[in-house]
């Protein structure tokens, strides 16, 4: 099998989104259109510009961004390249961390604060109201009853359509479910961090969103000879794109959304819808790890 990266070969599956909709897995991540450290304007607007709509071009309907990346600079270039945005297009944000400098994330879930990064979310984005909420945080020093009922209280009032949880635990997601409906959990997930199985699982059960972040690490796997570069080879694919896929197969509720600055690896990327595992190869790498 052969991949043109030029053309989007096959737009992934579909998953329908309580409170957000149907949207295709294979999505976007827009921290990596910002300065190094995840801080500051990046090397090239222009090119950030140009990958973000290029994403939507080839059929990308899910954005994921925080108010954190940049800080701001994310979403508001996502605005200056999409707006007015696509019908059907769902950005997705993020707040709870503060930025003291590059590479430094501080969570911070006082409500006054998740209010206030909502209020500006909604103004970098130039939208009435947010498509998806995420707390990316819950902060430890901050009563979590404090944070889930800000975040209801934002939805309540039409400010958001849909709220998400990242980096949490089982027992944190039914603590949240408790204040409102959660749409997506966003954990670290890839061929070889599986430490949130229990957490997939449960969305899983539960018709949650499961967006993996650093979807494409794959570490020592990927190394020349390793399982996933054999696999690759086989596949007339890259080892990103091979990696991609077995999240698409591992999950009918996985939504990754690979990041890059550069067209030629946002190509690469989407093109991993159009990769088939077998079966073989498939349970090779579920049990490579």
């Amino acid at each position: 099998m052969s991949h043109d990266n030029s053309q989007h070969q096959q737009i992934s599956a579909t998953i329908d989104l309580k409170d957000v909709g149907t949207v295709h897995r294979l999505g976007f991540g827009a921290m990596r259109i910002v300065g190094d450290g995840v801080w500051g304007e990046p090397a090239d607007r222009k090119a950030a510009i140009a990958v973000v709509r290029r994403a939507v071009e080839l059929g990308v309907d899910f954005i994921d961004t925080a108010d954190s990346y940049g800080p701001n600079i994310s979403e508001e270039i996502l605005a200056e390249a999409l707006h007015p945005y696509k019908e059907g297009l769902r950005i997705a944000t993020k707040v709870g961390f503060t930025r003291t400098g590059p590479h430094q994330w501080v969570p911070l879930g006082r409500a006054e604060y998740l209010r206030q990064q909502t209020e500006l979310s909604l103004r970098k984005l130039k939208v009435d109201a947010l498509d998806l909420l995420q707390l990316h945080r819950i902060d430890p020093k901050v009563d979590p009853e404090e944070q889930f009922t800000v975040l209801r209280d934002l939805q309540k009032e039409g400010k958001v359509k849909a709220l998400g949880l990242s980096q949490v635990s089982v027992a944190e997601l039914e603590e949240a479910g408790k204040y409102f409906t959660v749409s997506t959990v966003q954990n670290r997930y890839n061929l070889t961090d599986r430490s949130s199985e229990d957490v997939l699982n449960y969305a899983e059960a539960n018709g949650i969103g499961f967006v993996p972040w650093a979807p494409i690490s794959a570490g020592e796997l990927a190394r020349p000879g390793g399982p996933l570069d054999e696999a690759a080879k086989r596949l007339g694919a890259t080892t990103s794109q091979v990696a991609l896929a077995w999240l698409l197969r591992r999950s009918p509720v996985m939504m990754p959304i690979p990041g890059t600055g550069s067209v030629n690896h946002l190509e690469e990327n989407l093109a991993a819808a159009g990769v088939v595992l077998d079966d073989a190869t498939y349970a090779e790498l579920e049990s490579a790890h």
